[in-house]
């Protein structure tokens, strides 16, 4: 795998390594995960108890999340980062308030800090890269063998304006 090029990119890569290993956790291990976050493991469950069902559902989302969030990493997918912004900021908006409604553990809180925290951190990394010049993608070379080119911003390979060009 590339390394990011980018500051932005950095802090997406940290956040899907990241969800690809808490999912991978929660697939695996799940009582560690319910552990690690705040909440009771009992010995046994309750007739109708889908804690195990859900726990595998959101794993699997985490796992796959880690993924796109590292092809964006590789891809340099600036529009996907700016998205992950906003949403990351809904996302911290919602567990904090399930926290404070009591309807989560308060250790559930360091969810919501992540994500509040990783979202500044790639809007903060987006506005460094812009005032650094970073170029929106790359062009790499016709023989394959791994050079590149910086592609002017706003084109794409062919000189058509990739679908990040567009502010």
């Amino acid at each position: 795998m590339k390394l990011p090029r980018s500051i932005a990119g950095w802090t997406i890569a940290v956040f899907g390594v990241l969800a690809l290993v808490m999912g991978a956790v929660g697939l695996l291990w799940p009582e560690a995960q319910l552990r690690m976050l705040g909440f009771e493991v009992p010995e046994t469950r309750a007739v109708g108890d889908h804690t195990g069902t859900f726990l595998l559902a959101s794993s699997m989302a985490a796992f796959n999340m880690g993924v796109y969030y590292l092809l964006a990493t590789v891809t340099e997918w600036r529009v996907f980062y700016r998205f992950t912004v906003v949403f990351r900021l809904v996302t911290f908006t919602v567990f904090t308030i399930a926290v404070l409604a009591d309807i989560a553990p308060d250790r559930f809180f360091g969810v919501a800090a992540w994500e509040g925290l990783g979202a500044v951190a790639t809007a903060i990394g987006l506005r460094l890269d812009a005032r650094r010049g970073i170029p929106a993608g790359r062009v790499g070379s016709s023989d394959g063998a791994g050079t590149t080119a910086v592609a002017e911003e706003g084109t794409g390979p062919t000189g058509a304006a990739p679908a990040d060009a567009v502010r």
